[in-house]
């Protein structure tokens, strides 16, 4: 069986497969066009590459077609918090009538054949592997069918690595922690003796009692102060511990737990308790987290996540008794040390290792808050 394919095909064919398989971008979704690819990798040069095989014959055409660009590019702007999004626009059917003009942030190339694709002022220029980048084409067939399975291959890889991150895990670390601080409440209630002994006192932490950070979280002024924050525990550990596992889930726990209470000892004076400061560091790393993942998770970071934390974060300036300044130390926490642990496949080393410096210089500004 022979199957005949047009020159504008094969190129498509050619250049989806590359960028897919050897720069790392991935398909975009876009209602309302056709005849048109759109592909990004956010963090490439190009964040975003669309490929248009509709014909283009006059200057007009041309001018509507950057209109359509920029306002898909507004779109995606929206949904990935990008304030920026360099764009190669390829259009594979251009009149030689049309003038390809300028455009800032969005770079045009007209291919009409394979040579095109390998000149170096062309796309060549920009990825110079597409010069000896090619296939053992065999028959039109034999192309497809190699084309097909190298992408195919290259999305499975992509699908385990996100299977990985998002399915569902045994928990175990988010339990524990809520068992203990259910426990902790009912032995020793608010005034007792080793309730006032763990609790977050500004006065005795400068004084050398610095395991009230961390034990101060652990402790709840009363049941309807424990339910709410196990409640909330309840969700959000669910989620942290799943998406980064249990080891790096107790970490950004513990210390956003630490970093809040560092906050809250900076700023007020008064005596503290709960674990707020820990469960707003899991809101940060979850917005770290949904950042780096928007295109996966589509407007949950946007519909979600922020919401959340901004109106927890109005909740807490307006009720007097409620420690604002651990909820702030514990998100920011939270974030930094989303970072420095690392959240799967999108992030990368250097990333990890500004995570840390950044966490330590965090830390560090709050414990000479403490002391000043």
């Amino acid at each position: 069986m022979s199957v005949s394919i047009n020159t504008k095909d094969e190129i498509i064919m050619r250049l989806v497969h590359y960028f897919v398989t050897v720069e790392n971008y991935q398909p975009i979704i876009v209602n309302g066009v056709q005849n048109e690819i759109w592909l990004e990798n956010l963090k490439a040069p190009y964040r975003i590459i669309r490929i248009n095989s509709n014909y283009i014959h006059n200057k007009d055409q041309f001018e509507f077609d950057a209109f359509k660009i920029h306002n898909i590019i507004k779109q995606i702007k929206r949904k990935t918090f990008s304030f920026k999004l360099k764009t190669l626009n390829i259009l594979l059917d251009v009149s030689s009538d049309v003038e390809i003009e300028a455009d800032k942030n969005v770079d045009t190339y007209g291919i009409d054949s394979i040579k095109d694709v390998r000149k170096d002022e062309g796309l060549a220029g920009l990825y110079p592997q597409l010069k000896t980048f090619t296939l053992n084409k065999g028959d039109n067939l034999d192309l497809i069918v190699n084309i097909t399975n190298d992408i195919n291959n290259k999305t499975e890889e992509e699908n385990q690595s996100y299977e990985k991150v998002f399915k569902p895990k045994k928990i175990i670390f988010t339990w524990a922690l809520i068992a203990i601080c259910i426990i902790i409440f009912l032995l020793f209630p608010r005034g007792s003796e080793v309730w006032r002994l763990l609790a977050l006192n500004p006065d005795e932490v400068r004084a050398g009692e610095y395991w009230r950070l961390i034990t101060s979280a652990f402790l709840h002024a009363d049941i309807i102060h424990l339910m709410v924050n196990m409640y909330a525990l309840s969700i959000l550990g669910k989620q942290v511990e799943t998406f980064l596992g249990r080891s790096k889930f107790l970490l950004i726990y513990l210390i956003s737990a630490l970093t809040g209470s560092l906050m809250s000892v900076s700023i007020t004076n008064s005596l503290s308790v709960g674990a707020s400061g820990a469960i707003f560091g899991l809101l940060g790393c979850l917005a770290y987290f949904g950042y780096h993942y928007r295109l996966y998770l589509g407007d949950a970071l946007r519909s979600h996540i922020l919401p959340v934390i901004f109106i927890n974060l109005i909740i807490g300036f307006t009720i007097p008794l409620i420690d604002n300044a651990a909820h702030i130390g514990g998100l920011i926490g939270g974030a930094f040390l989303a970072m420095a642990v690392g959240i799967g496949r999108k992030d990368e080393k250097n990333s990890r290792i500004h995570g840390v410096i950044i966490s330590l210089i965090y830390i560090s500004v709050l414990i000479y808050l403490l002391f000043i």
